[in-house]
């Protein structure tokens, strides 16, 4: 949702919990984190565009975010699940959401100056709001803001629509400023599941029913069919070599022909295991793919499989397909991830949701076996080097969110569910949850101050914004919570 993809979830439970109040503190190790990708020329402001940071998905940024000290927390409630937070060259966080009533895709234009520091705001925060047309589970989750600040998606229609917002006297607003039909390539039963800008300008997309398409400048529209059977169920990241894109199979890389229609460089199958497991969303891999590298910052992509008894992290050389290591993760937790991994330099950080209570799996997910299990969390960091990969450390960090690392400051940000530090394991609604930051060279906890706690608060495994302004902006089930330095 890698992750982090958003469900449209029930929301009639919406009972109140008790906040968890995490201890920890220190200070961040001094280290070099980088390089981070070259910038995506289509895509707007580095490290806010996208839902992973970047357009190879890398969840990594180059603002500091709220540090392992004092800070503020403000919820500001929406009345709609927000996985995706992305701010513009202007300041301004524009989210895709999906109400609570009537679970429609709605575009919020947010200030992040009416976000409150303190407390609850109902009202003020989004001034402006678009309905887009409905479509299913996870069609519509997946956004982007292009070099002109305005939001990219596929609609419930399949149009690909940008999104564009403005400020007249008479205030903020929102509208559509272009669309494409792509209804000619994607059958009425299918659904856009990610979308993302290459280095030439064209648009990738991929749909749950393996269709992976291209929208060039011109709005010409052309699509290559992967294996049937496979299904894509997280988002596609792109490159300089190519267009990475995970199935519940295995992993492709793409990139456009003569003809400017995409073509598979390479595929590699990986262990899928037998079932979807508890706290993922589909049967395969959970990882919107990650690409990474010591250099160029996008030598590498890599995913977590699905397999049985032990997950591995895989990481494939961009460009030929080459399978560089396969190492073991997770191993103190539960085999399973439903996140983009963190990629940075030689570093990947992998975080745990097997069995993290989702309250609804998109159609054809099948059952998950077992039906559930305890959410034990868990992070792992392994490292590339000369002999392959090796692992660093795991820590019991139960994330219930996509973690990002800061190349700024040095720390890892995420929201964690419940006692981190305790035995139990089982979730329940008076969990509560904790904004968490993670000293990334030994994995322990530097931080936590509790958020609000109930359970309309989940985040639900959903990705973060951090600002240039050094905020730490969270979507939940019901809106966003807002993290930020406390000075004096």
């Amino acid at each position: 949702m890698t992750q982090r993809r958003s469900v449209r979830v029930v929301l009639a439970t919406t009972t109140a919990v008790l906040a968890a109040a995490l201890a920890g503190s220190g200070v961040a190790h001094a280290q070099p984190w980088g390089p981070l990708a070259p910038p995506n020329p289509f895509l707007g402001p580095t490290g806010t565009s996208t839902m992973h940071g970047d357009a190879g998905s890398s969840d990594a940024t180059p603002f500091a975010g709220p540090g392992a000290g004092p800070v503020s927390v403000g919820s500001a409630p929406l009345a709609a699940a927000c996985p995706t937070l992305l701010e513009g060259s202007d300041g301004m966080i524009v989210a895709l959401c999906t109400s609570v009533l009537g679970q429609v895709p709605t575009v919020h234009l947010i200030d992040p100056s009416a976000l409150p520091r303190d407390g609850v705001a109902f009202g003020g925060a989004s001034v402006a709001q678009l309905p887009l047309e409905k479509g299913s589970l996870l069609g519509g989750v997946y956004a982007y803001l292009d070099d002109a600040d305005r939001l990219v998606a596929v609609d419930g229609h399949r149009q690909l629509v940008r999104v564009a917002h403005s400020r007249t006297a008479g205030g903020w607003s929102l509208r559509i400023d272009e669309s494409t039909d792509l209804r000619g390539s994607i059958a009425e039963d299918d659904a856009v599941t990610g979308l993302a800008p290459d280095w030439d300008g064209t648009v990738w997309f991929a749909t749950g029913k393996g269709i992976v398409g291209t929208v060039d400048q011109a709005g010409a529209v052309r699509t290559v069919a992967l294996p049937e059977g496979e299904q894509v169920q997280n988002s596609i990241s792109t490159s300089p070599h190519g267009t990475a894109v995970a199935t519940t199979h295995a992993l492709y890389e793409l990139t456009t022909g003569a003809d400017g229609s995409p073509h598979v460089v390479w595929r590699a199958p990986y262990d899928r295991g037998g079932a979807r497991k508890p706290g993922q969303l589909s049967w395969g891999t959970g990882s919107t793919p990650t690409y990474f590298g010591p250099q160029a910052g996008t030598e590498y992509v890599a995913i977590v499989d699905n397999a049985d008894e032990q997950v591995s992290l895989l990481v494939y050389r961009s460009g030929t397909g080459e399978l560089v290591c396969s190492q073991p993760v997770l191993a103190e937790g539960g085999p399973g991830s439903e996140n983009s991994p963190i990629g940075i330099g030689n570093t990947v950080i992998v975080a745990g949701t097997y069995g993290y209570p989702y309250p609804t799996v998109p159609d054809g997910a099948g059952p998950a076996v077992p039906e559930s299990a305890p959410f034990t969390g868990g992070m792992t960091r392994v490292d590339l080097d000369s002999s392959g990969c090796h692992t660093v450390w795991e820590n019991g960090v139960r994330s219930s969110a996509v973690p990002h690392l800061s190349t700024a400051d040095g720390l890892v940000y995420t929201v964690a569910r419940g006692e981190m530090l305790g035995s139990s394991t089982t979730t329940t609604p008076v969990d509560g949850f904790a904004f968490t930051a993670v000293d990334p060279v030994s994995g322990a906890v530097l931080h936590t101050t509790p958020m609000p706690g109930t359970i309309v608060n989940d985040p639900l495994q959903m990705s973060a914004l951090i600002t240039p302004r050094g905020e730490y902006v969270q979507g939940t089930i019901t809106g966003v919570v807002a993290v930020s330095p406390r000075h004096g």
